[in-house]
């Protein structure tokens, strides 16, 4: 007889061994949740727990090789995770979509399902080779669900004999998943804040980074600059006092001198202003980010500029970073676009700040400019400009993205898409408790 269909529909719910698995007594059923449980609770990483606890389940319940299928964080895939020998090499390789094969019946409609025997005439089933499903009969495959109800896998069991598994064989396997479950989010969960923990660590030291970078900036400008200037004001002006004190007084010198004493002080306040507008530009103090995007624009008189952004009101440091590159695109695009007319906008879309910044630029291939980037000595011309790896260091500063599309004759869009942070909410999308100075 062919059997294929749900575990609770077996015809053998009332069969006499109900209380324990198919010859597997009810001590045993308990030493096989006990070692799962310890199993689960070794500190070993996922795919080496999910491969002790495939080989424990086989070797307590007679049957001949099991596999453990997780879904996939987008909750589209199932992966084999966790096998006996000789399969377990297969870890990682084998994917089912859900809804896919008898794996994927059972993952979407979160229901156990038993296969007695002629597998392939079950139309949910699908050959895999690699999983050489010709040499097994009888097959159990029950949903992996966490207490909470989240579906987090599968797991089945193959025997080569003909099996007759019973309610108990389905619900022991069921609570051998449901113990698994638990342990899988844990591990998860644990992945993740490692993973957070590890993002946190990098973005501290490009903080840092930056911190420095941004001091040495400083610091050289009022070296080279600002420094150097009031220097040479104090001469002008001593030499000013020298002509008023000199007998005769010299008027026209001393004149002279704090004229250009006075064209000294000017220059060395508009470096001081330059300076202070590269920690954050003060347009965005006085305007907003939307109003400031439009200034932005005029700045560049040999470009057609037109802005479509929403008033969005966000952290400092999001609105200079979204700022920063919107400048150093535009700059880019002055430089080597050969453009005409060039549109930005701004927007909030699915939690995210989104700057597109478009040309009708004669474009390039990004693929081409990367090999030049890399032979940078052949004197190719670099379209992108020396910004972009500055965008894009900024982006992820931010937890967002920086993307670049372009091709010959149809220009270049530079998008920025960064997580939205009100004033006063976390900055780094929530990550880092202070704000970095994004320059």
């Amino acid at each position: 007889m062919t059997g294929g269909h749900p575990a609770g529909g077996h015809p053998n719910d009332g069969h006499p061994n109900d209380g324990h698995l198919n010859g597997v007594d009810a001590e045993r059923e308990a030493q096989l949740l006990f070692q799962v449980i310890n199993t689960i609770s070794a500190g070993l990483d996922l795919d080496r727990m999910l491969q002790g606890v495939a080989t424990l389940v086989t070797e307590t319940t007679a049957t001949d090789v099991c596999f453990v299928h997780l879904l996939d964080e987008k909750g589209r895939v199932l992966r084999l995770h966790g096998a006996t020998p000789p399969f377990d090499v297969l870890a990682g390789e084998i994917e089912l979509a859900v809804g896919e094969g008898v794996s994927g019946w059972v993952a979407e409609h979160g229901e156990p399902v038993v296969i007695l025997d002629d597998k392939a005439a079950d139309p949910r089933y699908r050959y895999i080779p690699a999983l050489r499903g010709e040499e097994f009969t009888s097959m159990l495959s029950v949903p992996i669900v966490t207490p909470l109800g989240h579906l987090v896998g599968v797991l089945n069991v193959h025997t080569r004999a003909r099996r007759e598994f019973t309610g108990a064989d389905v619900e022991l396997l069921r609570s051998v998943a449901g113990l698994v479950a638990g342990a899988i989010e844990n591990a998860r969960l644990h992945r993740r804040l490692a993973e957070r923990e590890e993002a946190l660590e990098s973005f501290a030291e490009r903080i840092v980074e930056w911190q420095e970078r941004e001091s040495r900036r400083l610091a050289g400008e009022i070296h080279d600059g600002i420094s150097q200037r009031i220097v040479s004001l104090f001469f002008h002006l001593s030499a000013a006092a020298d002509a008023i004190a000199a007998e005769p007084a010299d008027p026209a010198v001393a004149a002279e001198q704090v004229g250009r004493a006075q064209e000294l002080a000017a220059a060395a306040l508009d470096e001081t202003r330059s300076a202070i507008a590269g920690l954050r530009p003060p347009v965005l103090d006085d305007l907003g980010l939307a109003a400031s995007l439009e200034s932005l624009g005029h700045s560049f008189p040999g470009l057609n500029v037109r802005v479509e952004a929403d008033d969005l009101r966000m952290s400092g440091h999001v609105e200079t970073a979204v700022y920063r590159t919107a400048q150093e695109a535009l700059q880019n695009v002055a430089k080597h676009a050969g453009a005409e007319s060039v549109r930005i906008r701004l927007s909030r879309h699915a939690g995210r700040a989104v700057l597109e910044v478009s040309d009708d630029g004669t474009g390039f291939d990004p693929a081409a400019t990367a090999a030049a980037h890399a032979a940078a000595d052949t004197g190719l011309p670099q379209p992108t400009g020396l910004g972009l790896s500055g965008m894009r260091e900024r982006a992820e500063l931010l937890g967002g993205t920086l993307e670049l599309s372009s091709a010959p004759g149809r220009g270049t869009t530079v998008r920025l898409a960064v997580p939205f942070t009100s004033r006063g909410g976390p900055g780094l999308g929530g990550r880092l408790p202070w704000n970095p100075p994004l320059v």
